[in-house]
């Protein structure tokens, strides 16, 4: 009996020689090496050009990994800091807030890095200009996001509060 034998990679061809390996994909060092261009460029006084890079990196990692990874947190956390430095509190908030969500997705609610993210967006929000009138409506949700992640008792939680207080009711 005289069958053909299939090998279980198939016929090599002559052209199978002359390609080069598949594309990788975006690999952790190559993620690394992005973020710190992004990080130039913002350094270099283009914080607007930083934003189109971190937009196109966050689709990549989107693409690669999925909307639930480390990684996407990261890069979307980055794109907070970046609407910040461009003067869109609003953007730069909610970005930070989504990074702590997908955090406490992935990672859990009680993971040490979850309440580091929820410190990071308190800095943030501490950080807008007094007279800015966005501030109150992202400090609402600011401490609705914190509460939802840590609890009514958390320390960032009671912190937040202390400091919408003294924002809406000074010297209460």
């Amino acid at each position: 009996m005289s069958e053909p034998l299939y090998r279980p990679w198939g016929t090599v061809s002559p052209d199978f020689w002359s390609t080069g390996a598949p594309p990788q994909g975006l690999s952790p060092e190559t993620l690394r090496a992005r973020l710190v261009k992004v990080a130039e460029v913002a350094q270099s006084g283009s914080p607007q050009d930083a934003t189109v890079l971190a937009e196109k990196l966050d689709q990549d990692v989107t693409r690669e990994y999925g909307g639930f990874h480390l990684f996407t947190a990261q890069v979307r956390e980055v794109r907070g800091y970046l609407a910040t430095l461009t003067g869109d509190h609003s953007t730069g908030l909610a970005w930070y807030l989504h990074g702590a969500q997908l955090r406490a997705t992935i990672q859990g609610p009680d993971h040490p890095d979850v309440e580091a993210a929820s410190r990071r967006a308190f800095s943030l929000w501490r950080a807008i200009p007094a007279d800015n009138s966005e501030r109150p409506h992202l400090g609402a949700e600011l401490l609705r996001v914190a509460i939802e992640l840590h609890g009514e008792e958390a320390a960032v939680v009671r912190r937040t509060r202390e400091c919408l207080y003294e924002l809406v009711l000074p010297g209460a």
